[in-house]
């Protein structure tokens, strides 16, 4: 077994600049939320490339609006498609997923970026771009992992399913359309950039709306009116102090190295419709984050309760409650217990890569991981190359040596969960 991966370790670094290669033009490949036909093409390509049986899986949501999981997010409900690569084997060894999705959100604004946000450029180690570490860099670790295997001749037990995904960043409707197709297997691993740390338990978040009234006037008869704006200025540091209420009572030590396990931000705010009037209606957007086993409908009734608590003590407010609403993106957390023998595996695996013994933690960040936890019920796993603080940055990027580790360990996980024998 030592020679085993004494092989993959120097098969794969033998194919780091095809490895680079590939990943640079995956980025620059721009896939934002319903544009992501073009890089899926290049995924099924290199699946096919590899012998895998690769498919186009279709997302229709009239399949998926059924399912507790569904979330409309806005796009496309029947022209957007998954890839479904198959590494068949006739053994009787369990069964492995590697998930990624190849959807990305906007770039901001372009100027900021010191190169075109899809340029793949690679300097300093590092390789930059719009999804180079959320996460395309994961989802070809994953389907390198497989390649490096086949170069050294080693044929696994189990099936290795890779997933390439769309609509991640918006709701999840990619992993969802394949685990209502009946996808499963013994073990999944998720490729999103978690610095190589192994991350089985993570938070979910659902995106809200408030709408908050006021009462128009002239400008210059501010004190006769009722500014939306303040109103909301009102609500939001209530929402500051509830959200702090929560994670303070909130108590589990695989969160350590966050200063909150299920923050709730505000993320767009609209508002007025002319400079020397007083507003009378905002609306803000947002995020509320949902801790490892709460429900996404206690989270809601908790939110809820809390803006209608915030209203009743505010004269203008009790008699004009703001609207909350609920849309798009409502992500369950996922959990599988660190100490199930998947997970302990990929320590292990972790180890003989680096010598040093991983970081197990939750993440506040929702995931598709959930959708295998909660509805496949197999153990699931955040693991992949890149540090989650540089997803959805201006400059975005991931460190070719985490690329380079992931690969390895990833095959080392396929050699001892699914079994094998090698040429």
């Amino acid at each position: 077994m030592a020679d085993l991966k004494h092989q993959i370790a120097s098969a794969t670094d033998a194919s780091q600049d095809e490895i680079i290669s590939f990943i640079q033009t995956l980025v620059q490949s721009p896939s934002l939320a319903n544009d992501e036909a073009d890089v899926q093409s290049i995924v099924l390509n290199k699946l096919e490339s590899l012998g895998l049986k690769a498919e186009k899986v279709p997302v229709h949501f009239d399949e998926l609006m059924d399912h507790p999981a569904f979330n409309d997010d806005g796009y496309s409900p029947d022209s957007r498609y998954n890839v479904v690569g198959h590494w068949e084997n006739t053994g009787n060894g369990k069964s492995l997923i590697l998930n990624g999705h190849v959807d990305v959100v906007p770039t901001g604004d372009k100027k900021l970026w010191s190169d075109s946000p899809w340029s793949g450029k690679v300097e300093h180690g590092k390789l930059y771009g719009r999804g180079s570490c959320d996460m395309k860099a994961g989802l070809a670790s994953g389907i390198f992992a497989i390649q490096i295997l086949q170069e050294i001749e080693f044929i696994p037990t189990g099936n290795v399913m890779v997933q390439s995904v769309v609509g991640e960043e918006s709701g999840g409707c990619g992993t969802l359309a394949n685990v209502v197709k009946g996808y499963s297997a013994d073990g999944a691993v998720i490729l999103e950039p978690t610095s190589l740390n192994i991350c089985p338990i993570h938070s979910g978040a659902l995106n809200f709306r408030l709408i908050i009234p006021g009462k128009a006037t002239h400008g210059a008869m501010r004190l006769k009116g009722v500014s939306a704006l303040e109103k909301t200025h009102l609500i939001h540091q209530s929402i500051l102090v509830f959200e702090q209420e929560r994670n303070s009572a909130y108590q589990s030590d695989y969160f350590k190295s966050y200063a909150q396990a299920a923050p709730i931000n505000l993320g767009t705010i609209q508002g007025g419709d002319w400079h020397s009037s007083v507003p009378d209606t905002v609306v803000v957007e947002g995020r509320f984050g949902i801790f490892p086993g709460e429900t996404p409908d206690d989270a809601r009734l908790a939110f809820e309760k809390h803006i209608h608590k915030t209203a009743s003590q505010d004269a203008w407010l009790k008699g004009h409650p703001p609207v909350v609403e609920w849309f798009e993106g409502q992500y369950e957390s996922g959990y599988t217990n660190p100490d199930h023998p998947f997970i302990q595996l990929l320590v292990d695996c972790y180890d003989q890569t680096t010598s040093q013994k991983p970081i197990i933690e939750g993440v506040p960040y929702a995931a598709d991981m959930a959708l295998f936890t909660n509805y496949c019920k197999i153990p699931a796993v955040l693991f992949g190359p890149g540090n989650v603080r540089r997803a959805h940055s201006i400059d975005e990027y991931v460190e070719i040596d985490d690329i380079m580790n992931c690969i390895k360990i990833i095959a080392y996980l396929i050699v001892d969960w699914c079994g094998g024998t090698d040429g």
